[in-house]
C-alpha cells in the first residue's frame, strides 16, 4: 500500500510475478476441483444410476443420476445471492477459502454415501443433499475465482492470466475423466459398479486443501482492497442488492451470454461421455479417451486464445465461437455417428471453436460491473443462467432424443443457445484493456487510469 503525505492511503500496488503466479494457481486449483467434481459425476453417472436409482430400464437410472446433476444447480443462484455480496463486502479471498472446502467436503462424501440396496430411499435424498450443497458453493465459487483472477491481471493481459482458470477447468475435467477411465481399465466391471466408482469421488479431499492452502496465503486483491480503504465498498446486503437493480442491463446481457456459454459446455464436457455411450454407441472407454484428448486440445490452445482476446478484443473472439458453432454443430454430430476416428475429429473441432469463448470468460465477465457490485453481479447473473440453461443440458438432451428419436437434437439445442449468445454480444460493450478499478463500469463510464500503466 503506498502512504501519501498527508496520511491518506494511495493507490495498492500492483502485485509482483510471484504474487501473480500465486493468485492464477489458487484461483485455478480452486476451479479445477469444483469441476473434477462436477466431470466426476458426469463420467459415472451410469454407475450412479444404478446405485442411487435402480430399475430394471438402463436409460431410467442414467436420467434419475442426470435428473440430480440437474438439481444441484437449481441452488446456485441462491449461493450467488449469498457468496456475492459477502465477497463484495468481506473480500474475495475470505469467501474463497470457504466455499472451496464446502465443495471438497461434499464432494468427498459422495464418494462414502451407501447406496439405495443399503439404505433404500435415504440414499437418493442424502446425494441429493450432498449436490445442493456442493450447488450453494458453487455459487459462490466460480464467480468469485474469475472476479479474483481478473482483479489481480495486469489490464492489458487480463485475458492471457484469465484463460488459466478456465485451464483449471479442463483440468479438471480431464481429471476426473482420466481418473474414471484408469478404474475401468484396472478393475472389473463388477468391482467398478460396486465401489468402483466412489474413488474418483474422494480425491477432492485433498485438491480441496491444496486450494485452501494456496488460496489462505495470498492476500485480497489490489482492486478490491483499493476500494475498501477508500471506504467505498458495499456495506450492507440490502443497500447492494438495491444497487445492482441500477445494472440490469450487464445483468441481463450476462445471462444471454452464459446461455450460450453453458449448453455448449455443459453438452460437450458433461452429457458427451453419456451421449457417446447411449447414442452413438461407443464403449465407456472409448468414450472417456475421445473426451479426454479433446480437452487436452482445448487446455493447449486456451492461453493462446486469452492473449489473442488481449490483442483483438473479446468481441471478435466471441464471434469466431459462436458462428463457428452454429455452422458446424449439425455437420459435427452426425459425423460423429460414422465412427471412433471421426467421433474424435468432429469432438476436436466443436471443442476448439468452442475455445474462444471459455478462454475470455474470467476477463470479460467480471469486466461487465464495477468493483463494488462485481462479485454479487457475475455470481447472480451467471448462476440464474447456469441454473436454468447449464446443469439441465445433460437431461434436457437426453430427454428430447427419447421423445424425438433424432441422435442429433444436441446440435440444434446448441444453435438456439448461440443464436441467444449473439443477440447478447451485439450489446456487450468491448472491455479489452479496460481498468477494473473505481465504481464505474468498465468500457463504459470513465476510468482512472491503471496503476503504474
Amino acid at each position: 500500500m503506498v502512504s501519501q503525505q498527508d496520511g491518506t492511503a494511495g493507490p495498492v500496488a500492483e502485485p509482483d510475478k510471484k504474487t501473480l503466479r500465486k493468485a492464477i494457481a489458487a484461483s485455478a486449483i480452486g476451479n479445477a476441483t469444483e469441476w473434477f467434481d462436477y466431470g466426476v459425476y458426469a463420467y459415472t453417472a451410469t454407475y450412479i444410476g444404478e446405485a442411487f436409482f435402480p430399475s430394471e430400464d438402463p436409460t431410467a437410472s442414467t436420467l434419475g443420476a442426470l435428473m440430480v446433476f440437474a438439481a444441484s444447480f437449481l441452488i446456485r443462484p441462491l449461493g450467488g445471492m449469498v457468496w456475492g455480496p459477502l465477497g463484495d463486502r468481506l473480500g474475495r479471498q475470505r469467501v474463497l477459502a470457504t466455499t472451496i472446502l464446502l465443495m471438497a467436503g461434499a464432494t468427498f462424501c459422495v464418494g462414502l454415501l451407501p447406496g439405495y440396496a443399503t439404505l433404500g430411499i435415504a440414499a437418493p435424498i442424502l446425494l441429493i443433499l450432498l449436490r445442493m450443497i456442493q450447488g450453494f458453493s458453487t455459487g459462490g465459487e466460480y464467480g468469485g475465482a474469475a472476479t479474483f483472477m481478473a482483479e489481480y491481471a495486469p489490464d492489458k493481459k487480463r485475458g492471457k492470466y484469465g484463460s488459466f482458470l478456465e485451464f483449471g477447468t479442463l483440468a479438471g475435467f480431464t481429471l476426473g475423466a482420466l481418473l474414471v477411465l484408469i478404474f475401468q481399465k484396472t478393475l472389473s466391471a463388477e468391482a467398478m459398479g460396486d465401489w468402483g466408482w466412489r474413488l474418483p469421488f474422494l480425491i477432492a479431499a485433498p485438491l480441496g486443501l491444496i486450494g485452501l492452502y494456496l488460496r489462505s496465503k495470498l492476500e485480497d486483491t489490489p482492486v478490491f482492497r483499493e476500494l475498501e480503504q477508500k471506504g467505498e465498498t458495499a456495506q450492507k446486503t440490502k443497500t447492494q442488492l438495491r444497487d445492482l437493480g441500477a445494472f440490469w442491463k450487464p445483468l441481463v446481457l450476462l445471462i444471454g451470454l452464459v446461455i450460450t456459454l453453458n449448453v455448449v459446455n455443459y453438452t460437450l464436457l458433461a452429457y458427451m461421455p453419456t451421449y457417446l455411450e447411449g447414442q452413438i454407441k461407443l464403449s465407456s472407454d472409448d468414450s472417456l479417451i475421445l473426451v479426454i484428448i479433446g480437452q487436452l486440445a482445448m487446455m493447449v490452445l486456451l492461453p493462446f486464445s486469452g492473449a489473442l482476446s488481449d490483442r483483438f478484443g473479446r468481441k471478435p473472439m466471441w464471434w469466431v465461437s459462436i458462428v463457428g458453432l452454429f455452422v458446424l454443430a449439425i455437420p459435427m454430430f452426425k459425423l460423429m455417428g460414422t465412427g471412433f476416428t471421426a467421433a474424435i475429429l468432429a469432438f476436436a473441432i466443436l471443442g476448439l471453436l468452442y475455445v474462444p469463448q471459455l478462454s475470455t470468460i474470467s476477463a470479460m465477465f467480471p469486466a461487465m460491473f464495477p468493483t463494488h457490485i462485481r462479485y454479487a453481479g457475475f455470481a447472480i447473473a451467471y448462476n440464474v443462467s447456469t441454473a436454468v440453461f447449464g446443469g439441465t443440458a445433460p437431461v434436457i438432451n437426453e430427454w428430447l432424443i427419447g421423445e424425438t428419436g433424432d441422435n442429433i437434437v444436441p446440435a440444434y439445442y446448441m444453435m438456439a443457445a448461440c443464436a441467444i449468445g449473439a443477440v447478447a454480444l451485439i450489446f456487450t460493450p468491448e472491455t479489452r484493456g479496460a481498468s477494473l478499478r473505481g465504481r464505474g463500469v468498465p468500457g463504459v463510464d470513465a476510468l482512472p487510469e491503471p496503476v503504474g500503466k
